[in-house]
């Protein structure tokens, strides 16, 4: 059986199935979640594979090796906790020079002194076929903080924060220049106005700021995950933990006026993009709808929706009335 017949959610079902944890959380959610006893530590681990996350001929090291710090931190801030610590295993091929690799390194020191992270070790090794980063984070937070995917209930308000869709649009422009001007050495790309989707594309920021503005107001969500695989994904992981279903209102799902812009330049569906792009690094999480004051206070998040009983299924509500079943593949495997 190819992995592509199951799609990403089943194939780690049937990996993961006999497996049993002694942990407070182990397999199935952004971060595996241990009593310290004053406190719950931690851990996470991403991978990034040179031709699947990332092209290097339009990608600067710097920019990589920060990207990867914000991807891995991401799921400790997705769990409402701290990330304190991260390794970093590389595997590198001969194309690459000790300088090629030092300015990575800069990226990921720049990422770190900002985000308050530590590197803390690693390893290295030789690669066949280019570049691949994994990384490990450690993080903590206080046992009445911690938030699961699981935690949804019936009549809770649906929040995101920032806007979607801009990382994956960038993409496709950055993708676009180089298709146009392969073998030209003389023209420029045509970036003019578009600095915002490709910095999101290229530099993304984790949402260390909100959680901050979440304690401050009082607000512990009831479930919540990062958005690294696009909305429609993390919205069925959030159902499928909580045993829920959604009603998510198509035209109350943030998009930037730039992404608009870009999408119909681009023929890209911009709401197609922020469903099922990834890579936007926001927070998606759900409160109790008593909270809706306390919300409506809190800058750059928005309110897209509301959790019902199972039965319902995921939907999406669009402005004429009609109802779209929630469907999202995840990843699959290239050829």
């Amino acid at each position: 059986m190819e992995i592509k017949e199951l799609g990403e959610f089943a194939f780690i079902d049937r990996l993961t199935k006999d497996f049993k944890s002694t942990v407070n959380q182990g397999i199935g959610d952004d971060a595996a979640v241990i009593d310290r006893g004053d406190k719950f530590e931690l851990i996470s681990s991403d991978i990034l594979m040179e031709g699947i996350h990332f092209d290097l001929i339009y990608t600067p090291l710097r920019h990589l090796g920060y990207k990867s710090v914000v991807v891995a931190i991401s799921d400790i801030i997705a769990m409402n906790g701290t990330a304190k610590y991260i390794t970093i295993s590389l595997g590198i091929s001969g194309k690459f020079s000790v300088e090629m690799i030092e300015e990575l390194y800069d990226g990921v020191r720049i990422a770190c002194g900002e985000y308050g992270v530590e590197l803390i070790g690693g390893d290295t090794t030789s690669s066949l076929t280019g570049l691949a980063i994994s990384l490990t984070t450690i993080g903590e937070v206080a046992k009445d903080k911690i938030v699961y995917r699981s935690g949804a209930k019936e009549s809770d308000l649906v929040c995101v924060t920032g806007d979607l869709g801009a990382a994956l649009l960038g993409v496709r422009l950055l993708e676009r220049e180089k298709y146009v001007l392969e073998g030209n050495n003389v023209e420029k790309p045509k970036f003019e106005g578009y600095e915002y989707p490709l910095g999101r594309a290229l530099k993304p920021r984790c949402r260390k700021d909100i959680i901050k503005k979440l304690d401050a107001a009082g607000i512990v969500p009831t479930a919540m995950i990062d958005i690294s695989d696009g909305l429609a994904s993390e919205i069925l992981h959030i159902t499928k933990a909580s045993q829920c279903g959604t009603d998510i209102y198509l035209d109350r799902i943030p998009i930037s006026p730039i992404s608009e812009k870009l999408g119909e330049e681009l023929n890209s569906d911009h709401l197609i993009s922020a469903l099922n792009g990834g890579d936007d690094y926001e927070l998606l999480f759900t409160i109790p709808v008593t909270m809706f004051d306390k919300i409506s206070a809190i800058s750059d998040v928005t309110v897209i929706g509301h959790i019902t009983n199972i039965s319902s299924g995921a939907v999406l509500l669009t402005p004429d009335g009609s109802e779209l079943a929630i469907e999202a593949p995840g990843w699959t495997t290239q050829k």
